[in-house]
């Protein structure tokens, strides 16, 4: 049996359709809006699971407490901590490209030990001035470099 042409194949689409009753045509045609509304919803939820991983490398924030940060301080006093957070694949260098393709291709399989990063990572380019608090023990701190002021891609 043959390929069927475009138009031969419409052709015995149309005639199978005409053989349907218009109750039949009803049913067929509400199941396959009902798939497409489906197949479009499922889309729409990959593609914004997609969006929402996708996020460029941004400054983010999220209010903690001094103890919260795990620096070994016992403290209540509340502070806004800035972190960068998000993906760095459109600032990929030729060292990236050159990297990922050497492990792809096994080139550097000798030193499987080195966990060499084929991609740039999203970091602190910048620390906001340093913070000073009052411990649970009445104790004053101050902590330097730990909150980001901005962030790239590096």
């Amino acid at each position: 049996m043959g390929k069927m042409n475009g138009k031969n194949a419409a052709a015995k689409i149309m005639k199978i359709f005409q053989s349907f009753t218009e109750g039949e045509l009803k049913q067929v045609i509400g199941t396959l809006v009902d798939r497409k509304a489906r197949r479009d919803a499922q889309q729409s939820k990959r593609t914004k699971r997609a969006k929402k991983r996708a996020k460029p490398c941004s400054l983010r924030e999220v209010e903690v407490t001094v103890s919260q940060l795990g620096l070994g301080y016992v403290s209540d006093e509340t502070i806004v901590f800035h972190y960068c957070s998000g993906k760095c694949t459109t600032s990929r260098k030729n060292y990236d490209l050159t990297l990922a393709f050497m492990k792809r291709s096994r080139l550097l399989t000798k030193y499987k030990k080195d966990k060499a990063r084929h991609s740039p990572c999203c970091r602190p380019t910048a620390y906001e001035e340093d913070i000073s608090f009052l411990d649970n023990f009445n104790k004053y701190h101050t902590i330097q470099e730990f909150s980001a002021k901005a962030c790239g891609c590096i």
